[in-house]
């Protein structure tokens, strides 16, 4: 241990907080051999948006019959309403999980700081993923800002939320779907 000027012994206290800290957060990171799905890496296809096609749903699908899955219009006018501009929802396929595309107003996004986006994708990612859906939030640009990705066969499902662009933060959870 030396004397150092800027740092005076407090050697102890450091150790006290990386233990703490290690103890608290280390615990809902994910471990090497867990299996978390990855976003889906399938180009956004805003023309379905004019003409959705097959099972295709978007902001604008309107179902007589039954409530359409995912229910993301109570987010987008309870509060989502400026932000939240339109979606597209895709049905499973072979190969991946049912998901939702959301395109945001780049305006509202850009007057975001990091935690009102975090926001934003937790709670319309939490929303679908009791449904089974995993979400890719994009601008009208097709530029890729944040996932909110679950593995849906593990229980409980555990969930990744990424960031795009500003931070390549992502944090990994379970959710108690």
């Amino acid at each position: 241990m030396t004397n150092n000027k800027l740092f005076p012994r407090k050697e102890p206290l450091l150790l006290l907080a990386m233990g703490v800290f290690t103890s608290l957060f280390l615990p809902i990171f994910p471990s090497k051999a867990e299996n978390i799905f990855l976003p889906s890496n399938a180009p956004l296809q805003l023309d379905l948006l004019t003409q959705p096609k097959d099972n295709i749903i978007t902001a604008k699908t309107i179902d007589p019959q039954k409530l359409t899955v995912p229910s993301l219009w109570w987010a987008k006018e309870n509060s989502e309403k400026q932000l939240l501009d339109n979606w597209i929802v895709y049905p499973p396929s072979q190969t991946e999980p049912p998901r939702a595309d959301l395109i945001v107003n780049q305006q509202i996004w850009g007057l975001l700081d990091y935690f009102g986006k975090y926001v934003f994708v937790n709670r319309l990612g939490s929303l679908a993923s009791k449904y089974g859906y995993n979400i890719r939030i994009f601008n009208y640009q097709k530029e890729p800002l944040a996932t909110y990705t679950c593995n849906f066969p593990q229980s409980p499902a555990s969930c990744r939320l990424q960031m795009n662009h500003q931070s390549q933060v992502s944090f990994s959870f379970a959710s108690s779907n």
